[in-house]
């Protein structure tokens, strides 16, 4: 990879690691369910008008919102909202990557590799010593809702990658960006209903009146930099590289998560959470760097042909990674 998209890489991970601080400024002002209405009002609205739709169909569209969107970000505003602290929720959610596994595995009837069963032994280690850890000095609560979260986000992974093995779809190059925008157009409503039952009738207006520039810098971070910025760089990457270079930048994220928290706001985590995490971590590693080292000199060879004017195969196809592929099924 060349080194102007590493640094991209390494930008996308430090975005999507300084996102929590975002959400968590968002919350201080603005309660869980209807911050994510307005999120993702900001997500679609007017970016809907000028980007097309994927082509993947409505069907999968709808799915992928249900779970990647509104699932996932449900539990996770939720959980920060109860008092997930902001540096562990993106360790935790990391844990999508281990759960796309294993739903893998029992619905598409794919076999692990011994690196993947490896891996999935250490994260599910790592991810219990941070849950006892979590439950002797907080309530559980927030901590399984972010696992909650992580789970969602997996099944739409499986999703997206059921929908790849369509054959009308195999040569169709579907947009994470377009994706993003136009699965987000099923978050709004439910959530503005869900906030309407659950936080009150007046909480639109309370929050409007006693909105402060922290909360609303937040917002337009996840929906603006955090969405399309970051999907935008991400799936720009994945179409030049194979997934097995860009993925493993994605461990960024937590380690950025955790050390944005620290700085601002001053949370350690405990030797406990730093072990488990470690393990995590490290679970994550052996599941995403289950190809072998091949691709990455591949990618090399095809950059420096590409640089003599040799014409050659996109480096993802070389990798037998469809061009269809979302940022965050490649990732997990």
């Amino acid at each position: 990879m060349q080194l102007k998209h590493a640094l991209l890489a390494i930008l996308t991970a430090v975005i999507w690691g300084a996102n929590f601080l975002a959400i968590n400024a968002t919350l201080q002002d603005v309660p869980p369910f209807l911050s994510l209405a307005l999120r993702f009002l900001l997500v679609i609205f007017p970016w809907v008008f000028f980007i097309k739709p994927p082509k993947a169909g409505w069907k999968v569209v709808v799915a992928i919102g249900l779970t990647t969107s509104l699932g996932q970000f449900a539990m996770l505003y939720l959980g920060l909202a109860l008092g997930m602290p902001v540096g562990l929720a993106p360790l935790v959610l990391q844990a999508q990557v281990l759960f796309t596994a294993l739903i893998a595995m029992g619905v598409l009837k794919e076999r692990p590799s011994r690196m993947q069963l490896i891996g999935i032994a250490l994260g599910v280690l790592g991810l219990a010593i941070v849950g006892v850890a979590r439950a002797q000095v907080a309530p559980i609560l927030p901590f399984l809702l972010t696992l909650v979260a992580g789970f969602s986000w997996s099944i739409g992974n499986v999703i997206t990658r059921i929908a790849q093995r369509n054959p009308a779809a195999a040569d169709q190059k579907s947009s994470g960006l377009s994706m993003a925008v136009w699965s987000g157009t099923v978050v709004p409503v439910p959530m503005y209903l869900l906030s309407l039952f659950i936080e009150g009738p007046n909480a639109l207006g309370d929050t409007l009146s006693h909105l402060h520039w922290p909360a609303i810098i937040g917002a337009l971070y996840t929906a603006l930099i955090s969405t399309l910025v970051g999907y935008g760089i991400w799936n720009s990457l994945l179409s030049r590289y194979p997934a097995s270079a860009v993925g493993p930048f994605s461990l960024l994220i937590p380690v950025v998560g955790m050390l944005s928290a620290w700085l601002v706001l001053h949370e350690v985590p405990s030797a406990a959470e730093l072990l488990g995490g470690t393990l995590l971590l490290l679970g994550v590693a052996f599941a995403v760097l289950k190809m072998p080292r091949r691709p990455f000199r591949d990618a090399l060879r095809g950059s420096k042909a590409k640089d003599a004017g040799v014409q050659t195969a996109s480096p993802a196809t070389a990798a037998g990674v469809p061009a269809g592929t979302s940022a965050s099924e490649r990732v997990g």
